[in-house]
């Protein structure tokens, strides 16, 4: 009896495994990089596969505009920056829906010299500050609204450390998986580094998003999607990551191993994919208040059009249930 279950089950498995894998594409949102590693894992690993999904990651950059990409249909599913943008797809009705938030931190930052009287994120308030055009327009008017930051301070950023370098009373934005790497190696300083997510900044990061005729069509693809990516990045994160960073380095050659190794440390140890809710029910974890929370701060600030629903921008049947953490 046992014997004819168990080669059932197996010609069951394998009439599974025979059908063709659901084709899907995931849009990036910038050039690959380690804070991508759980998605680059899943493919390395075979999570996807295993999940019956035959996924492309199709890579950013400083050139495309990925998420219009999938507002238009062209891919199925987009790692959005920020819940911002979950936002303004509201505001603008555009049927985009936020499934997961990988990164329970934004890992933006702004950076100081140290001993240059900037040592505090209070002290920051009175330096020139070189600040990225999408950061001014969304995170800069909350950052004046709650801390007191000034316009007038305002120094334009464009991914060149070379003024921040330069001038002793000065900050600048990055990210703290990456700029304080760089800065170390071309200015040959640590810098103070101030996670605005640890002064406040509530925002999830490295969402999955999806649109939503996509979503009512094939809901499953969209739940083993997800799931397979929260296994790549409990795998990446806590397991063998070689073969991820290979194909990172393959799609983006100016990605070495050392920046991989600052930058998988980083998120450690700020807690950008593990803390908060994460910790109890999952990478990936989404709480309603807390997205309204942020809403309404950023309604405060001037950053996001009043009288939204947030929660209809938010499809959450496939995270909160603890997947992966027995088996960190």
């Amino acid at each position: 009896m046992f014997r004819t279950v168990f080669f059932a089950c197996v010609l069951v498995f394998h009439s599974v495994a025979a059908q063709a894998a659901d084709k899907v594409t995931f849009a990036a949102n910038w050039l690959a990089q380690p804070e991508h590693g759980g998605f680059y894992q899943a493919l390395a690993d075979g999570a996807y596969a295993k999940y019956g999904l035959d996924v492309t990651i199709l890579p950013g950059g400083p050139q495309k505009n990925n998420r219009l990409l999938l507002a238009a249909g062209k891919v199925d599913f987009y790692m959005g920056d920020n819940i911002i943008g979950q936002f303004s797809a509201l505001a603008e009705d555009i049927p985009i829906v936020t499934l997961a938030a990988i990164f329970q931190k934004d890992p933006l930052i702004f950076m100081s010299h140290p001993g240059a009287g900037f040592d505090r994120f209070e002290d920051l308030t009175r330096a020139k500050a070189f600040v990225g055009l999408a950061t001014l327009t969304t995170v800069w008017p909350w950052m004046e609204k709650k801390w007191g930051f000034s316009r007038k301070n305002v120094a334009p950023y464009n991914y060149n450390s070379a003024p921040f370098i330069a001038n002793k009373s000065s900050i600048q934005q990055g990210y703290a998986t990456s700029e304080p790497f760089a800065i170390a190696r071309d200015g040959g300083f640590q810098p103070n580094v101030f996670l605005l997510a640890d002064h406040g900044f509530e925002t999830y990061s490295t969402t999955i998003e999806t649109r939503r005729d996509f979503l009512e069509k094939h809901p499953d693809v969209a739940r083993r999607f997800v799931e397979a990516s929260i296994l790549g990045w409990v795998h990446y994160l806590h397991g063998d990551n070689a073969a991820a960073n290979a194909a990172i380095k393959a799609q983006n050659p100016d990605i070495d191993d050392a920046l991989i190794a600052f930058s998988i440390a980083q998120m450690k140890a700020f807690g950008i994919v593990e803390s908060g809710d994460a910790l109890t029910k999952g990478i990936g974890a989404i709480d309603l208040a807390r997205v309204q929370r942020h809403y309404a701060e950023m309604v405060e600030a001037g950053a996001a059009a009043k009288g939204l629903d947030v929660a209809k921008g938010l499809d959450l049947r496939f995270v909160n249930h603890g997947l992966g953490l027995e088996g960190k």
